[in-house]
């Protein structure tokens, strides 16, 4: 296992979608305890492989002490008229925070390494990042969401060096 290195906004493998898991191998298992080692941080509530430079689509949670990983995920349901507005910062953008509107509850649906179905929900901060870590997947930032006046906020402090 490894700590990775943080790949941050700039970086083309964060605006490019990731590709599906379809064998779990040795590379694969090595990526899951990449994500899981480089998550068990403080401050870290979720990373996706593409944050670290691997295009697959996986993702870890540090949410409250529960540590977890889920392979090729798949948002599928949404609390539709429930939703959260809270700042919201990304391990990719170090140093912003804006808020951020986001559904209140998320459920994702996957797999493990075992091939074994996994699902995994919740409401708030689980909620807000089960939804991040998909958009990061799909080659999205959450700077994509912001408001107009906070994203031109957000791009002129990442253009001038954080």
């Amino acid at each position: 296992m490894a700590m990775r290195e943080i790949r941050t906004v700039g970086d083309p493998v964060l605006r490019t979608p990731c590709d599906p898991i379809t064998t779990v191998d040795d590379r694969v298992r090595s990526l899951v305890e990449d994500l899981l080692e480089t998550v068990d941080e403080e401050g870290r509530a979720g990373l996706a492989a593409n944050q670290i430079g691997v295009s697959l689509r996986a993702f870890s949670w540090n949410i409250d002490g529960d540590i977890g990983y889920v392979l090729n995920p798949r948002l599928v349901a949404v609390s539709e008229d429930e939703f959260q507005d809270d700042d919201e910062g990304c391990l990719s953008v170090p140093g912003l925070y804006y808020p951020t509107k986001r559904f209140w509850y998320a459920r994702v649906e996957g797999t493990d390494l075992a091939g074994e179905d996994v699902v995994v929900e919740g409401e708030e901060l689980m909620g807000r990042c089960l939804q991040h870590e998909c958009d990061h997947l799909d080659g999205k930032l959450y700077l994509d969401r912001l408001d107009r006046g906070n994203r031109k906020k957000a791009m002129k402090a990442i253009r001038e060096g954080l």
